[in-house]
């Protein structure tokens, strides 16, 4: 078996280990930290299904952020937008056969990884030209920019400057999934690639990409606003009044 194939196949067995178990970590802790207050955004719904209408424009469309800045909206639209393209195209090297609907969003998703990028450097500028943005900049949020701009890059190399053997890519992770290993082409750019996502994976679960769960959990956003009609009592608070 070549070098590079069981160094990948590790980092991606101990790296899904880490992504799976840290997540599962961090949303049990967001679901059992207590909510004391009745604080939602408003103007906000008085109704749970409401609140599920809610959630979802605010998944699908970011609607607080558009209300808040355009330009920010565009370039964070961008790139959620365009990631989401990415990964679902990316669905076809796990699935023998492909789903239809993979096969059918593939010239999408090719072009979608610009739109990523676009919107990662709308976003990173902004850490740079916005005065109050830039003093709360941590190294930290720079290099998580950097990280996702050379996946997107590399991936864009690989479609357009240095083609790889995708059918070897693809035999590679599905023999990852079945413990059955198969060789991994030894591209320096998909290695350089695979590399990049492989730290993505390990330092999700503590980084601020953690928003993407986190907002299911947000008190601002998933409460209904009936203060009135209904006293909020947390569980804690509960326990002392019996």
């Amino acid at each position: 078996m070549p070098f590079w194939t069981i160094v990948y196949a590790l980092l991606f067995y101990i790296a899904t280990a880490l992504l799976v178990v840290g997540l599962a970590a961090r949303i049990r802790k967001y679901a059992k930290t207590p909510a004391p207050l009745k604080i939602p955004t408003t103007p906000a719904p008085v109704t749970r299904q409401g609140v599920v209408l809610r959630m979802f424009r605010e998944v699908a469309f970011f609607e607080s952020l558009f209300r808040s800045n355009k330009w920010i909206w565009i370039f964070g639209y961008l790139f959620h937008f365009g990631m989401f393209l990415v990964l679902a195209r990316h669905f076809r090297y796990f699935t023998n056969p492909v789903w239809t609907w993979v096969e059918l969003i593939q010239p999408f998703g090719k072009y979608a990884a610009f739109a990523m990028a676009a919107g990662l450097l709308g976003l990173w500028a902004r850490r740079f030209l916005v005065d109050r943005v830039r003093y709360i900049s941590a190294l930290s949020d720079h290099l998580m920019l950097a990280l996702l701009f050379a996946i997107a890059m590399t991936g864009i190399g690989m479609d357009y400057l240095s083609h790889t053997d995708i059918v070897s890519v693809k035999a590679f992770f599905l023999g990852l999934m079945t413990f059955n290993w198969q060789p991994l082409p030894e591209d320096p750019l998909l290695l350089i690639h695979l590399g990049l996502v492989v730290t993505l994976m390990i330092i999700f679960p503590i980084s601020k990409l953690l928003h993407a769960p986190g907002v299911f959990f947000s008190p601002t956003r998933n409460q209904v606003d009936n203060p009135r009609e209904r006293r909020h009592l947390a569980p804690w608070a509960a326990e002392l009044e019996k």
